[in-house]
């Protein structure tokens, strides 16, 4: 079966991978079967409407939700027609529906909050060279990973983001000249790509020429004389059930397939796409304690050409047999200049960002290590482990909370890191740090990749947890004496 990269991203921001069809997972060492594929040297890029909420009112969540869905849609067909030899011409009638749809989410959100009139800037994309990086710091993958996590970044995205908000649909589209021809005719020992959109080869690292450069929480305890240094671990299994979906209730609720990726789940097993409070309160759970938190990522696959017909996976160009994690830890760790509250029930939390290839690395959290050098921690390459050596992931999640959200417009505003002392910005609160933990036994070689959007060609700096926290208020409660205590609980 032959299947293209297509271009449906969460949050309408992103990238199209400008690219031929593959044949579906023909990157097996050794195996070409004389079948070739080819990218060019640019994609679209999109400002990430997503990102950019700050206020979505109940009434307006399902509009908004299913125009961060038909912005994805626009994009895809963009990417269809620019595949098909529109060329750049595709760029201004995306402009015009992502305009158009742009314009509808506004007026939904207006009708019981402030109009957040400046989303209709943001409705010109660019062109992006494919082999550019993700952002500032993006290639530099033995970069402490402590840059991310606790500077409180958060606090300055509309900054950030106002440069982009102002870029010209024609900004880089000169550069796609030239650099089509460069890309053309490359098959998988070429080096371009590992699979239909990527990974690329050069994504991956030996674990063993990577300096050590963890040295702090979530990878350290928490040190000093009014560090909270308990812990308390939930045990959810391995997704034995095989718990899996496409949806992202977080960020599209009540949309199916909003992520276009799959997700593995544990813990609560009621979570889809149209889970409310109430279902999630009222299901059934995975973890031993009662803990019905919900705790999902994209699945990691064997690039060993298996193309399930389901959306999220060969449907939207993730091809690949599913990966069972070996081990899942769930780990909630204290502060290192205090002690914690308790979180809301019902609080959700996200890390990392499923779009870091195009948006840069300012969110990129999710990291990638190996068993045995921990102390080496990736952020934009795949590990190559030694044999007997593990794959592993690892989500640390925002540890300041605003003390009154339990969630926010662009799902990230109410929640951030402390600094690199363990201190919170003003008028956050500390509170128990998630780390999701994940082991994998991987075929050796360049053989694996996460679940991602396809036009972010797979890259493992768009890894992401996600998190809601559904323990009963007793456990939680638990918790946070477990770790203000200085217990190890489980």
């Amino acid at each position: 079966m032959l299947i293209g990269a297509t271009a449906l991203l969460l949050g309408g921001g992103g990238l199209a991978a400008y690219a031929t069809t593959a044949l579906a997972g023909n990157n097996t060492p050794g195996t070409t079967s004389g079948h070739q594929h080819t990218a060019s040297g640019i994609t679209i890029s999109c400002p990430d409407v997503g990102e950019r909420l700050r206020t979505v009112p109940r009434s307006a969540q399902l509009p908004v939700s299913k125009g961060l869905s038909a912005l994805d849609k626009q994009v895809h067909d963009a990417y269809h027609k620019m595949m098909g030899g529109s060329g750049t011409a595709v760029m201004s009638p995306l402009k015009a529906q992502r305009q158009k749809t742009i314009k509808m989410m506004v007026t939904a959100i207006a009708k019981n909050t402030k109009r957040p009139g400046y989303l209709l800037k943001m409705s010109g994309c660019t062109t992006k060279p494919v082999d550019e990086g993700a952002g500032a710091g993006g290639n530099d993958s033995t970069k402490s990973v402590q840059d991310g996590w606790y500077q409180g970044q958060n606090q300055t995205q509309d900054g950030q983001q106002q440069g982009q908000d102002q870029q010209g649909q024609q900004q880089g589209q000169d550069q796609q000249q030239g650099q089509d021809q460069g890309q053309q005719g490359q098959d998988q020992n070429g080096g371009q790509q590992g699979q239909a959109g990527g990974p690329s080869p050069d994504d991956f690292v030996d674990i063993t020429s990577v300096q050590p450069n963890a040295d702090a929480p979530p990878f350290a305890a928490p040190k000093g004389g009014n560090a909270s240094t308990g812990t308390f671990t939930t045990e959810c299994g391995r997704n034995e059930d095989g718990h899996f979906n496409s949806d992202n209730v977080i960020v599209t609720p009540g949309v199916s397939n909003g992520a276009h990726h799959t997700h593995d789940y544990v813990g609560n097993k009621a979570t889809d796409a149209f889970s409310d409070d109430n279902k999630l309160a009222a299901s059934d759970t995975t973890c031993n304690n009662g803990d019905q938190s919900t705790h999902y990522w994209p699945v990691l696959r064997k690039l060993d050409g298996n193309a399930e017909q389901k959306p999220g996976a060969a449907q939207d160009a993730n091809v690949g047999t599913t990966l069972t994690p070996a081990t899942v830890t769930l780990k909630f760790r204290g502060s290192q200049v205090g002690q914690v509250e308790a979180m809301p029930r019902f609080m959700k939390i996200i890390t990392g960002d499923a779009k870091a290839f195009t948006n840069g690395t300012k969110n990129a959290n999710a990291s990638w290590s190996c068993t045995g050098f921990e102390d080496r921690q990736l952020k934009d390459k795949y590990p190559l482990c030694p044999e007997g050596s593990q794959v592993v992931r690892t989500f640390a999640f925002q540890n300041c909370w605003n003390g009154r959200d339990i969630d926010s417009g662009n799902h990230r505003d109410h929640v951030t890191f402390s600094d690199q002392n363990g201190v919170c910005p003003n008028g956050f609160k500390a509170i128990p740090q998630l780390t999701q933990r994940i082991t994998y036994d991987v075929p050796q070689g360049k053989s694996f990749a996460v679940d991602s959007f396809p036009e972010q060609l797979h890259k493992p700096v768009t890894d992401h947890g996600d998190f809601i926290n559904v323990m009963p208020d007793q456990l939680m409660s638990k918790a946070v004496d477990c770790i203000n205590g200085g217990r190890n609980c489980t």
